[in-house]
């Protein structure tokens, strides 16, 4: 099995704690058998490579992501990286691109294309795969049709033309007003899960009837001036050679915090006390200081070094407005090496704790506007501070001026309290550098 995931999303709904950077699918809120935690991306991985141990899956996410996503998956899966967000259609005609190029896969093969964050049973990749027999029979597209829970405005609409479990497509028609959704659902027609089959050669035919490019290396450099639309505007709406497959398992779309704390196993994660008049009540907790809830009835109560929210489980789906304006840095993110938090923010000084997993390195970089102070809190690595190498361990103090290029390769796990300090501290302050072996 050849699968696309796309891992897009602004990280809004699940404020605060995601972001830009730690979108829903990164946060680590699924609790496995052996009791550690495990995110949707890892979730999603797990399962499908449960249904296949062979099955080879691409990534397809932003800039923003690219850390997160090397930071949570192993070598095993290949990551597409968008310059740009652009929507669906230039995202999936860029990764169409990759595999064909980069790693030469045949336009014969069959991909699907899935999104990264469904919420779903672990059967429900195995379903997947009798997409592909669609394609081999003739469907220039094969889709996976949900059973609709109810009347929305955020799905698109499958239409079949029997009520069987295969069926050739009557109508699709990509997230319809109310009005027309209503009758979608009231004539028997199934929400679009976001998922389909094809043959690579038809993926990269649409993506040059639409866009003038030669290959993955042209699309690439042109992509921030691309159009951005949908695939299913793009390419399905139009397309007549449409199958579906009937999904009838758990499929779950845990896109806001209502959603997602049905889910959760237990109602406290992290430090949190409640009294027995509280019902419903779940909280999710990643400061280190405790939270107290007190006569709480259907609240959700989540605090990140982004911030704390308090809310109606209901209501919570409302958030992304009041999110927007707010104008804050990131506060929390993973990265290919480790992670960082930010701790205090002052003017003229930024304090973050950084944690480095063994036999990673930051990059090799300088700033122009700002000094940075390192003290090792625990572990044992090496610095290289223009060009000289030291060893460090817990309690060393590392000072680097503005301009000086730095970077620290962790031997064991480290833990670091970084110290920047200037009139102009910003992300854009960075020079990185080639190190030579």
């Amino acid at each position: 099995m050849n699968i696309i995931l796309l891992s897009g999303g602004s990280g809004k709904r699940l404020w605060p704690l995601s972001n830009d950077v730690r979108s829903r699918q990164f946060i680590k809120i699924f609790k496995k058998q052996d009791g550690t935690y495990e995110s949707m991306i890892q979730r999603v991985c797990r399962q499908i490579h449960l249904a296949d141990g062979q099955a080879r899956i691409t990534v397809s996410t932003s800039k923003a992501q690219v850390s997160a996503v090397h930071n949570q998956l192993d070598e095993r899966v290949n990551v597409c990286v968008e310059p740009d967000r652009k929507g669906t259609f230039p995202c999936i005609a860029l990764t169409a691109a990759y595999l064909h190029d980069r790693k030469q896969l045949s336009e014969e093969e069959i991909v699907i294309v899935c999104p990264i964050d469904p919420y779903v049973e672990d059967s429900y990749f195995v379903e997947l795969q009798k997409l592909e027999k669609l394609v081999e029979e003739g469907a220039n597209v094969a889709l996976l049709g949900i059973k609709p829970a109810g009347v929305s405005e955020n799905y698109g609409y499958i239409v079949p033309k029997c009520a069987e479990k295969i069926s050739p497509v009557q109508e699709f028609k990509e997230k319809p007003d109310a009005s027309a959704a209503k009758q979608f659902v009231e004539s028997g027609a199934l929400w679009n899960g976001g998922v389909f089959a094809c043959r690579l050669g038809y993926l990269l035919e649409k993506a040059h009837e639409q866009i003038d490019f030669t290959d993955f290396e042209d699309l690439y450099d042109q992509y921030n001036k691309l159009k951005t639309i949908s695939f299913d505007r793009a390419v399905v709406e139009k397309e007549e050679k449409l199958a579906v497959l009937r999904y009838d398992g758990l499929w779950k779309d845990l896109s806001t915090w209502d959603a997602l704390s049905a889910e959760m196993t237990e109602p406290v994660m992290g430090q949190a006390l409640y009294n027995n008049t509280c019902e419903n009540l779940s909280v999710v907790n990643e400061l280190n200081v405790p939270i107290l809830c007190m006569g709480l009835k259907n609240v959700v109560v989540s605090a990140s070094a982004e911030g704390i929210l308090v809310s109606d489980k209901q209501q919570s789906q409302d958030i992304e407005p009041f999110v927007d304006s707010m104008n804050q840095q990131v506060m929390f993110a993973e990265k290919s090496w480790g992670d960082f938090r930010v701790l205090d923010v002052e003017d003229g000084s930024l304090t973050v704790k950084v944690t480095l997993n063994p036999g990673y390195r930051m990059n090799y970089h300088s700033h122009d506007h700002r000094d940075e102070v390192w003290t090792i809190l625990s572990g044992t690595g090496r610095t290289i501070v223009d060009g000289m190498e030291e060893q460090v361990k817990p309690g060393d103090v590392i000072t680097m001026e503005a301009g000086c290029k730095h970077t620290v390769i962790a031997e064991t796990a480290m833990q670091i309290i970084e110290v920047q300090l200037g009139k102009e501290i910003n992300v854009h302050d960075k020079h990185k550098y080639e190190l030579e072996d």
